[in-house]
């Protein structure tokens, strides 16, 4: 049990979080003329608290933090905050039951988005910022936030970020683990601000622009309205997503170096080729379904064709899954170059999920490796990203990790076939590993996961967090209940 406290102490910390954002959930039930959701929200927030400060108050501080408490502690914050995120939802009742309730809770800290809901638009502004709050702070990492306010020394900085963010986040930066995350934080804020206020400037509430902003920049994809984006039919609020979504999937490191340069890495967006192969990608694939809405006779008008394309490929490349059309209407290819998105998606140090595009970059070079060596090409066993040499181990990692995500998607499709077709359950359990919220079929763009028996509900929620917190951390946490 004496391992187990340093995790119990900082899920507190991570508690005291929550119960914040649920206060200020419960103010604006508040200002809405005290809604049906203020009650639920305040005991919620009460119940994370006191549940918060106990969790510290019993445990004392550890000095030194080994990695794999580290990745405990990562594993133990989004299981506390996923159960008491639930809480509000719960008492609220309406369609949550118990299985929905949770699976709402950590569909929005894991940032996936995926939702129970049939008429999202019937709950109160309070339970709607709740819903949308709890992405935002899954979006940055509650451990990423939970490492600033903590007191100690900087050991254990360096020992949860390293849990939270993977080598591939850190990479192009040098610094203390500590300065990055403040580098994370600072950037994210600055994002959500922006687009909060960009997208006032379109007419917009500013609750419907700030709950817009804090989805998009988490990369969540939680919306107001039961046709998510559709429902503004606004083009300049569409662009001011795609950027936000964009920024949301870019390494946030890399940004801030843009703007304040690092004299360690000389990085930023303008220099770095994973940035580079990202949005190379995410353009051919715009022009790839623009191409074929608009050849397939879907679409009337060219410029048509590339606005629901170039929102839906930002979108699903990004992880968001904000939607402006009903993608299950679309000709196969285009759903065939979306699926696709879903699964690579955005970068390294970023809020979106999937695969990341890091990875897939660094296999392909080492893949392109691989066959010229075959050819007699010389000097071609080294994988290089960005200037920095990968190893073989490095290479390995990642092609092992890439293998579990796969598996990890088949063993989910399998799950959801029970019930399901094969489309809604492969792009379920897809979307639901990386992060991404919709699939095709009745997890559509305009659908949800309603239809979903209760145990499928269950396993789609343990595939969103093995994702989350790409897999390895919550593999190596079980292990560690079985140690003596």
């Amino acid at each position: 049990m004496k391992k187990w406290n340093t995790t119990l102490r900082y899920a507190g910390f991570s508690l005291i979080g929550v119960a914040l954002l649920m206060f200020i959930s419960a103010f604006i039930a508040f200002r809405n003329d005290m809604d049906d959701s203020f009650n639920p929200l305040v005991f919620s927030g009460m119940a994370a608290l006191l549940s918060g400060f106990f969790a510290i108050i019993t445990t004392k501080p550890q000095e030194n933090m080994s990695v794999e408490e580290g990745f405990r502690i990562v594993t133990g914050c989004w299981i506390a905050a996923c159960i008491f995120g639930a809480l509000p939802f719960l008492i609220y009742g309406g369609e949550f039951t118990v299985v929905n309730a949770f699976f709402e809770s950590v569909s929005g800290f894991t940032t996936t988005g995926g939702s129970i809901l049939n008429d999202i638009e019937a709950l109160p502004d309070g339970l709607q910022f709740w819903r949308i709050a709890s992405a935002w702070i899954g979006g940055i990492g509650i451990v990423t936030l939970v490492s600033l306010v903590i007191s100690g020394q900087h050991d254990r900085h360096s020992v949860l970020a390293s849990a939270e963010l993977s080598d591939l986040a850190k990479s192009y930066y040098g610094g203390r683990k500590k300065h990055f995350v403040y580098r994370m934080i600072t950037v994210y804020l600055i994002i959500t601000s922006v687009s909060t206020i960009a997208l006032r400037l379109t007419k917009m509430s500013w609750f419907d622009a700030a709950t817009l902003a804090m989805s998009a920049c988490s990369t969540c994809g939680f919306c107001t309205k039961n046709t998510s984006v559709a429902f503004y039919d606004n083009a300049v609020v569409e662009v001011i997503l795609i950027a936000a979504m964009l920024m949301g999937a870019t390494n946030f490191s890399l940004m801030f170096s843009t703007v304040w340069p690092d004299k360690r890495t000389h990085k930023n967006l303008f220099n770095t080729q994973v940035v580079r192969w990202f949005l190379a990608l995410v353009t051919m694939a715009i022009l790839a379904v623009t191409a074929n809405l608009y050849f397939s006779g879907y679409c009337s008008s060219f410029p048509k064709a590339l606005r629901l394309a170039a929102f839906q490929v930002c979108s699903l490349s990004t992880t968001t899954g904000f939607a402006t059309a009903d993608t299950n209407l679309w000709p196969s290819g285009s759903m065939g170059i979306l699926i696709l998105c879903s699964l690579v998606c955005g970068c390294s140090g970023s809020t979106s999920g999937g695969i990341k595009m890091d990875r897939f970059v660094i296999v392909i070079k080492s893949l392109k490796g691989m066959v010229d060596s075959l050819i007699g090409v010389k000097n071609v066993n080294r994988t290089k990203l960005d200037g920095q040499l990968k190893t073989e181990d490095n290479v390995i990692s990642i092609i092992a990790f890439m293998g579990m995500y796969v598996f990890i998607i088949a063993i989910g499709t399998l799950i959801f076939a029970i019930s399901m077709d094969f489309k809604t359950s492969l792009t379920a359990s897809i979307a639901c590993m990386g992060s991404v919220g919709p699939g095709f079929g009745d997890v559509g763009s305009m659908g949800n996961y309603a239809g979903f028996l209760s145990f499928q509900k269950v396993a789609a929620m343990l595939i969103m967090i093995l994702g989350r917190v790409e897999i390895f951390p919550m593999l190596i946490a079980i292990r560690s209940i079985f140690r003596h």
